[in-house]
C-alpha cells in the first residue's frame, strides 16, 4: 500500500507539473519559441496574488480574476515588444531575449520584495493541508487533487479552443504555415500575440498553485522552468495532452525516487528526463538512417 500511495501522490504532483508546463508547451507548439522566462513569470503572478492577499485579504483563487487579465495583457505586450521583433533575427534570438527577461524579472522582484520566502498557504484557510484518507492508508490531499483537476480542465479548455473556435483555427493555421495563413487573410501577428496572452493566462494559474502548495522567492522561477521543460520534453514538445502525460511521468518518478532514497526526489526525475531525451534523439536518428538507406537502395 505504501507504493500505491506513492504512485497516487506522484500522479497528483504530475498534475501540478502539467499545469506549470502547459503554457510553455502551448507557446512552443504555436510559435516554436522556448520561453526561458516562463518560471519567472509564474513567480510574478504569485507575487501579484500575494500583494492582493496581504493588503486586501483577497483569497488567491478569487485574486486570479484580476491577475489573469493582467498577465494576459503582459503577454500581449511581451510578444509585440520582444518576441515578435526578436523572432525576425532568427530562432536563437527569442531564447536569448526571454533569458534576459527572466534575469530582469528575478532581480526586479528581489529589489522590490527582498529575499524572504513567502507563501499563499496562510491565505487559503485549511485547503493547503486538508485531505481524505482512503482504505489502505492512501491519502488524497484536497489541494493536490484540486491542482490536478484544474490542470485537466485547463488542457481541455485549450484543446476545445483550438478545435472548436475561430481563434483556434487561426492559431492552428498560423502554427502550421504563417505565410500561407497570411495569404488567406489571417493576421499571423495578431494570432501570435493572442497565443502569448493565452499562454500567460495559464502561467498566472500555475503561479497561483505554485504559491499555494509551497514557498517562493524572487529566484524560484528557474527551478520551476526546469520542471516545466522536463514535462514538455517527456510528453512531446507542443503536445497539450503529452504535457499531462509528461507531468505525470515526472511526478511519479520523483515520488518513487523519494521513497527509495531521501535525495532521490529530484535525481529520479532528472534521470527519467535524460532517458526519454536520449531515447527520442536515438529514435529520431534511427528513423532518419532507415529512410536514407531506403532512398539509397531505391536509387
Amino acid at each position: 500500500m505504501i507504493w500505491a500511495n506513492q504512485l497516487i501522490q506522484g500522479l497528483l504532483l504530475g498534475g501540478y507539473y502539467a499545469l506549470l508546463a502547459c503554457g510553455l508547451s502551448f507557446m512552443f507548439g504555436v510559435m516554436r519559441i522556448i520561453n526561458l522566462a516562463h518560471g519567472s513569470l509564474a513567480v510574478v503572478a504569485a507575487y501579484l496574488l500575494y500583494v492582493l492577499a496581504e493588503r486586501w485579504e483577497i483569497h488567491p483563487l478569487i485574486g486570479l480574476v484580476a491577475v489573469v487579465p493582467v498577465m494576459a495583457l503582459f503577454g500581449w505586450v511581451l510578444h509585440r515588444l520582444v518576441l515578435e521583433r526578436s523572432a525576425r533575427a532568427g530562432e536563437l534570438v527569442p531564447i536569448l531575449s526571454t533569458f534576459g527577461l527572466a534575469i530582469v524579472l528575478d532581480n526586479s522582484l528581489f529589489d522590490r520584495f527582498g529575499a524572504d520566502t513567502r507563501s499563499l498557504a496562510p491565505y487559503i484557510d485549511t485547503l493547503g493541508y486538508d485531505s481524505w484518507t482512503l482504505p489502505g492508508d492512501i491519502i488524497l490531499g484536497k489541494l493536490p487533487l484540486l491542482t490536478f483537476a484544474v490542470a485537466v480542465a485547463l488542457l481541455v479548455g485549450l484543446h476545445l479552443l483550438l478545435a472548436r473556435t475561430a481563434l483556434g483555427r487561426r492559431i492552428r493555421a498560423a502554427a502550421q504555415d504563417p505565410d500561407t495563413a497570411q495569404l488567406v487573410g489571417i493576421n499571423a501577428r495578431a494570432v501570435y500575440a493572442a497565443s502569448t496572452a493565452i499562454a500567460m493566462m495559464t502561467v498566472a494559474v500555475a503561479g497561483a498553485f505554485m504559491a499555494m502548495r509551497a514557498t517562493f522567492d524572487p529566484y524560484t522561477g528557474p527551478q520551476q522552468l526546469i520542471f516545466a521543460f522536463e514535462a514538455v520534453v517527456i510528453g512531446g514538445a507542443g503536445s497539450l495532452w503529452g504535457t499531462l502525460v509528461g507531468g505525470i511521468v515526472l511526478g511519479v518518478a520523483q515520488s518513487v525516487g523519494a521513497q527509495i532514497h531521501p535525495q532521490g526526489f529530484l535525481i529520479a526525475g532528472h534521470v527519467v528526463f535524460l532517458v526519454v531525451l536520449l531515447a527520442r534523439l536515438y529514435f529520431a536518428h534511427g528513423i532518419r538512417h532507415v529512410f536514407r538507406a531506403l532512398r539509397t537502395r531505391l536509387a
